[in-house]
């Protein structure tokens, strides 16, 4: 994988007042930006170029992290609006900035200690997404991984979608069909959220997953931030 899409546009409400006057990613955790653990696992894995997509406080990322150059990647910003696009408007305003290879995906308010460098290059279908033990706050988890390595949306046990994944443009085509009339879609850009094209896929067997079992937070709230900073710390 040569591009990767961080998703950087939420305005972070859960998180307030810290995201005031500072996006979720760019809050400091362990020493360095939350966004910066991203980057650096990126470019450790050989990715050269990175689109983030901002919408809330846009102007400090670039401001914050340049061009990539001090990592070795080239960034390049996907601008969605004083509005924030969803996940699936956000990947879809992005697309033409990524090539036609499949691309990682990283939600830039997580933090995991998986080994990007174990996805998959090549989904075997038309997206793979790392799945993580249910946290306190999702008990009920978000698909079931089954024998085969598929990604079922029926049955227990269940998990929960990390947020990381390798994507194939492909899932975006027949966007409209998926999402139907949902408020935001008849927006320019469309506004609209990734899942529905999952569950699509998933009905045709086309997504794969796999289990990560190692550290894993969703970085949400300030205490979540905390408890973050003294596992990083300790």
């Amino acid at each position: 994988m040569r591009h990767a899409l961080i998703f950087a546009a939420g305005r972070g409400e859960r998180m307030r007042p810290l995201t005031d006057r500072t996006p979720k990613p760019l809050l400091p955790v362990g020493g360095k930006p939350l966004i910066a653990w991203h980057l650096e696992k990126l470019a450790a894995i050989g990715v050269h170029y990175v689109v983030i997509n901002t919408s809330h406080l846009a102007e400090q990322f670039p401001a914050a992290l340049g061009d990539g150059s001090r990592w070795g990647l080239r960034i390049r910003y996907a601008y969605e609006g004083p509005t924030p696009l969803e996940t699936g408007g956000g990947m879809l305003n992005a697309l033409p900035l990524l090539g036609a290879e499949p691309f990682l995906v990283v939600s830039g308010d997580v933090w995991c200690d998986a080994d990007f460098a174990a996805l998959p290059a090549e989904p075997r279908g038309l997206a793979h997404l790392l799945l993580t033990d249910n946290p306190p706050h999702h008990p009920h988890g978000d698909f079931r991984l089954d024998a085969e390595g598929r990604l079922r949306d029926d049955g227990e046990p269940r998990l929960t979608y990390s947020g990381i994944g390798v994507f194939r443009r492909e899932l975006l085509e027949g966007w409209r069909e998926a999402v139907g009339a949902a408020a935001g879609t008849e927006a320019t850009p469309p506004r609209f959220k990734l899942r529905p094209l999952l569950e699509a896929a998933i009905l045709r067997g086309m997504v794969d997953g796999s289990h990560h079992r190692g550290a894993w937070t969703d970085v949400g709230t300030p205490v979540r931030l905390a408890e973050l900073e003294t596992a990083l710390r300790g």
